[in-house]
């Protein structure tokens, strides 16, 4: 009998989550085939605007429509309290985010949820090891996208984790369908990548690689966003649900995203899952300490949210000047990734995706991020220092309670 494709890394994630796992090139394919199994076309997906723009068109590509809800500012993630009525009463599914590592309110929205009758999927890309109540993110939902590329550093690798084995099994077959030949080539590539980019930083080469990498229009994005490229989207959305319409977009930074791993590739993702536990361990350490400087985001300090230190993907920093900050830091040896901004209501339109009621907190919070590598902490932290970046918790700014006579527009202070 022929054992399903990726079944051994499937069953080691298996046996850290204690649910079924089907194995997947990337945590976009993973989502995409959990989108397709439990939303009919055209069904409404409440989302974080502040997310990566793949996720988008990874929604559009299964034929449905984004919303945006309101969010914390200070972790970017769903806020279940600000979500108005009308539109818990609207959507058909909801799409957490747990960006950077930080756990969205993932008990409040499984509870609304199982109340509403719909599906929850849990984005878990970015928090693989993080606990909310003793239970580990990416158990509470219908579904769970995991990235390899992410906390293992391999550049290649997802899993999609279910509640049973009839579902797993049917998740394979789906999965099996999308899935395109291997090249040995791509193997050799995907498998060399994650060894150069450590070769690049144990030789202090970061700077020099990344300039040259931007005169020489090697990078996909010219910004924190791709480009939209808006009517070409807008036919896309006639074939939805249609993966290979919107192969342009969803490819971005990672061009096999569903190509079919060779034996060469699994065997490294075994080696890099085999080690994630010692990551995640030096991740919690940098945690630690970034969480005590100035610029932390006061999410990290809220100890009802989480159990301990979180191994994040990245540390959600909170300065003034934050693009200026970004582009100095490669001075220091850093690359600040996963910045994404803007919103995406305001990325895409109204065309594409249903505004937030509230864009506010998103925007402040998108425009102010700054996401620390923990692994680099000390380095961060001393750069930050030299550079004298401010701290912006003070200038997210909401409305008193009105004391004002009408024509007044009304006094505004800063968050506690």
């Amino acid at each position: 009998m022929t054992m399903p494709y990726g079944s051994r890394l499937a069953a080691t994630m298996a046996r850290r989550l204690g649910r079924e796992c089907v194995y997947t090139p990337s945590a976009r394919l993973a989502l995409y085939l959990a989108l397709r199994r439990w939303c009919r076309p055209g069904a409404r997906v409440l989302m974080s605007p502040v997310n990566d723009d793949v996720i988008l068109f990874v929604v559009l590509a299964a034929g449905l429509r984004p919303v945006q809800a309101p969010v914390s500012p200070w972790d970017g993630n769903i806020d279940p309290a600000a979500v108005p009525d009308s539109t818990w009463r609207s959507v058909d599914a909801v799409l957490t985010t747990n960006l950077y590592g930080m756990p969205d309110r993932i008990v409040e929205l499984r509870n609304r949820c199982e109340k509403l009758g719909i599906p929850l999927f849990e984005d878990a890309a970015h928090a693989i090891g993080t606990h909310v109540d003793g239970q580990p993110i990416g158990t509470f939902g219908k579904a769970a996208a995991f990235s390899l590329s992410k906390h293992a550093a391999a550049m290649a690798g997802g899993f999609l984790a279910v509640e049973d084995a009839r579902t797993r099994r049917e998740l394979e077959l789906l999965r099996d369908d999308l899935l395109v030949p291997r090249r040995l080539q791509d193997d050799l590539a995907t498998t060399l990548r994650p060894l150069a980019r450590s070769a690049v930083r144990t030789l202090h080469l970061v700077r020099p690689v990344w300039r040259t990498m931007q005169r020489l229009g090697m990078l996909e994005r010219d910004d924190y966003r791709m480009a939209l490229h808006a009517p070409r989207l807008a036919l896309c959305g006639r074939e939805a649900p249609n993966l290979a319409a919107y192969e342009p977009w969803v490819r971005v930074d990672l061009h096999g995203f569903r190509s079919r791993h060779g034996a060469l590739v699994r065997g490294q993702l075994e080696l890099r899952m085999a080690r994630l536990d010692g990551d995640l361990t030096r991740r919690r350490a940098g945690v630690s300490l970034l969480s005590g400087t100035a610029w932390a985001s006061p999410a990290l300090r809220d100890p009802t949210a989480h159990d301990g230190p979180l191994p994040l993907f990245r540390v959600p920093l909170l300065v003034h000047d934050r693009d200026t900050l970004v582009d100095r830091l490669v001075r220091h040896g850093v690359v600040a990734g996963y910045v994404y901004d803007p919103p995406l209501d305001d990325y895409a339109g109204a065309e594409f995706v249903e505004p937030s009621p509230d864009p506010s907190a998103a925007r402040w919070f998108a425009s102010h991020v700054l996401p620390a590598d923990p692994l680099l902490a000390r380095k961060i932290a001393n750069a930050l220092t030299r550079e004298q970046a401010k701290t912006s918790h003070d200038s997210f700014l909401i409305p008193v309670p009105d004391t004002t006579p009408p024509t007044s527009p009304g006094p505004l202070r800063p968050i506690a």
